[in-house]
């Protein structure tokens, strides 16, 4: 009896949020088939008060919903809440919204989705937030300071912190992962294939888009002239460097 109770405890919770009920009950249904608790709203609103009390583990987030849109109600969690977020929309062309600075959502997939897909990246950035939220746990219980500095970029572990000439720059998780990735490796080009694989832990599902747009993100925020990049560089037709210095 003991056992059943732990195995209990550690069940993920993921947050369904979509006015298309038929849509619902197939993710719960999928979801607690894969061993997942699940709680679920239908319009934005009361999804954000969900959020906010049950604190789930993932949620899942449609973009169209009554009373409150799905990039509202992200740009709302993101104040309190560091989980992951995937977006669910029917626009494909959303992506930069979707994965916009100003709202921190994870992930995005288009309907109508494969269960098989959105379960692999369900998975994927649950192993992610666990791997980021033990490393920060690591990084507190250090005496010293654990940085990367390449040139004018100077990225904390311990702190999630990045500066850029002494300057605090605000970075979500997800692009704070990548530049880390990035900046431990000043000099290499690095594929974009490599990026989703080891940084969104997708290999064989997810759009190379995806690390696109969230390289252009960081660019805003890191570079002072984005047309000219002197941090974070392109390698036309391979992948991304970090300008070593």
């Amino acid at each position: 009896m003991e056992e059943e109770v732990v195995v209990e405890r550690e069940k993920k919770t993921i947050f369904i949020v979509d006015d298309e009920q038929h849509i619902v009950d197939i993710l719960v249904y999928n979801l607690e088939k894969e061993g997942y608790n699940t709680l679920q709203a239908n319009d934005g609103i009361t999804a954000v008060d969900i959020a906010l009390n049950q604190k789930p583990d993932l949620i899942l987030l449609d973009i169209m919903l009554p009373k409150m849109d799905g990039l509202s109600v992200c740009k709302r969690i993101r104040h309190t809440l560091n989980v992951p977020i995937l977006m669910l929309t029917a626009k494909d062309e959303e992506i930069d919204k979707i994965l916009g600075l100003e709202l921190g959502a994870d992930d995005y997939v288009t309907k109508p989705f494969s269960v098989r897909e959105l379960m692999a990246r369900i998975k994927a950035n649950l192993r992610k937030a666990e791997i980021s939220s033990s490393d920060k746990k690591d990084g507190e219980k250090q005496d010293n300071s654990n940085k990367i500095v390449v040139g004018d970029l100077s990225l904390d572990l311990d702190k999630f912190e990045v500066r850029v000439k002494d300057e605090i720059v605000d970075l979500t998780l997800r692009e704070f992962e990548v530049l880390k990735y990035l900046a431990n490796q000043p000099g290499q080009v690095i594929t974009r294939e490599i990026l989703l694989e080891k940084v969104w832990g997708y290999e064989y599902y997810g759009d190379i888009r995806t690390v696109d747009v969230t390289v252009r993100r960081i660019r805003e925020k890191i570079e002072k002239d984005t047309s000219a990049p002197k941090i974070l560089i392109t390698k036309r037709g391979v992948g991304y460097y970090i300008a070593a210095k």
